[in-house]
């Protein structure tokens, strides 16, 4: 399992902050937040995080953790977009109010921006850096582009190359979508092998767009009837197939080494404790995303005006994460499970997964299933007996690298 000081999503309290709001250097084609700057309006630069915003979120970030340790993770858009100095203020104030806490920073960006200034600062204060690359170049640049339609691939590449230069400790967050889900094996072995990644996320991308609509935001929120699959999305037999084809290279050669996060939430629904993600846990809503003027929403999906839980400047953070609205929204996860999903063998590693995601109909026509329902069948059932393998090392204090070894020895 991933053992990391700042690994979001295992926390009580747990917000991403939006220091540049929706801004962004690039335009990917699929990137669901981009819009969401037409909430606070179109006009450029006003969508940054003021000083009285980050002083009053660190402040009270810190003050509502119980743990000795806290990790704030800064998001977009894209948080380079704020000037290096922004985040030199921010670790200021972390040493002022940390009152004995150990402090940790995370930061996902798409890594333009990275210059040896920003790497020596990365290196010398520990931040851990989230950088999102889709894979080779063609599945890379299938999407990820600028606004007017300029690769960034090889961008990404020297903003690599710089993170290693300066050893700036990385993880690749990378999606699966048209471009590359039917290229799983040469997408793992990129970042194993031409990379060197020992760290990786990836997530399907899959979004709807609504029908007929001229002006505002054009993606979908959960609910919405008139809609269509954008034509990015991964599907369900796609996944399920990438998965599997992955994981079979992952559990014969790098247990233990590359650690792939969907998989180690996978073994911790097995042992029966909390995945470090909060897309198979049995409830979500932890893990909330403050924008840059301290609105705080229940998600990173879930940024839209009805999901709103209120500002920083009016209410506390333990207001409004374990307040009524919030303790609502987490337990709809596992109280709107269709029976289908009730009655599933599975249930213990998937718990229906992400509920923005669940707009189909069960056989009986209850509604709630997940548009991948399909694809994690496929995979779960795949991995179980490796999985039952690993989950009994564990138990009997062995690592569940040593799965390794028994397929070497022919015990599967």
């Amino acid at each position: 399992m991933m053992d990391s000081t700042c690994y979001p999503f295992s926390r009580p309290l747990y917000v991403m902050a939006k220091p540049a709001g929706s801004h962004c250097n690039l335009a990917c084609r699929y990137c669901y937040y981009l819009e969401k700057g037409t909430y606070y309006g179109h006009a450029s630069g006003q969508h940054f995080m003021s000083d009285a915003t980050l002083e009053r979120y660190i402040r009270e970030y810190i003050q509502a953790q119980t743990s000795p340790e806290v990790c704030f993770t800064w998001h977009g858009g894209e948080p380079l977009l704020r000037p290096l100095e922004f985040y030199r203020k921010a670790m200021r104030l972390q040493a002022l109010y940390a009152d004995g806490r150990r402090i940790s920073n995370c930061l996902q960006t798409n890594g333009l921006l990275l210059t040896p200034d920003w790497c020596r600062f990365l290196h010398d204060e520990g931040w851990l850096v989230g950088l999102s690359i889709d894979g080779t170049q063609a599945m890379h640049d299938a999407y990820r582009l600028s606004r007017n339609g300029s690769p960034s691939w090889e961008k990404v590449m020297r903003a690599v190359e710089l993170l290693d230069r300066y050893h700036v400790e990385w993880n690749a967050m990378a999606t699966v979508h048209q471009g590359n889900a039917d290229h799983p094996l040469e997408f793992y072995t990129f970042f194993r092998n031409t990379l060197g990644c020992r760290f990786l996320q990836f997530t399907p991308v899959v979004e709807r767009e609504r029908v007929g609509v001229s002006d505002g935001p054009r993606l979908a929120q959960v609910g919405d009837e008139e809609c269509r699959l954008a034509p990015y999305s991964v599907l369900p037999h796609q996944w399920g197939n990438f998965l599997c084809t992955v994981f079979d290279e992952w559990v014969r050669h790098d247990v233990g080494y590359t650690f792939v996060q969907l998989f180690d939430a996978t073994l911790a629904g097995w042992m029966g404790v909390q995945p470090g993600v909060c897309t198979y846990a049995e409830e979500c809503g932890h893990a909330a995303v403050m924008e840059y003027n301290g609105d705080v929403y229940s998600c990173d999906h879930f940024v839209f005006p009805r999901h709103r839980l209120g500002n920083i400047h009016t209410h506390t953070l333990p207001q409004m994460l374990y307040g009524p609205q919030q303790t609502a929204f987490s337990r709809l996860k596992r109280d709107a499970l269709p029976r289908q999903c009730r009655q599933c063998p599975w249930l213990k590693a998937c718990h229906g997964e992400c509920p923005r995601l669940r707009f189909l109909r069960t056989a009986d026509g209850e509604p709630g299933l997940n548009f991948l329902c399909a694809g994690y069948q496929r995979y779960f059932s795949h991995v179980a007996p490796y999985m039952d393998f690993m989950a009994q090392a564990l138990r009997n204090d062995q690592p569940a690298s040593i799965i390794m070894q028994a397929l070497r020895n022919g015990a599967f």
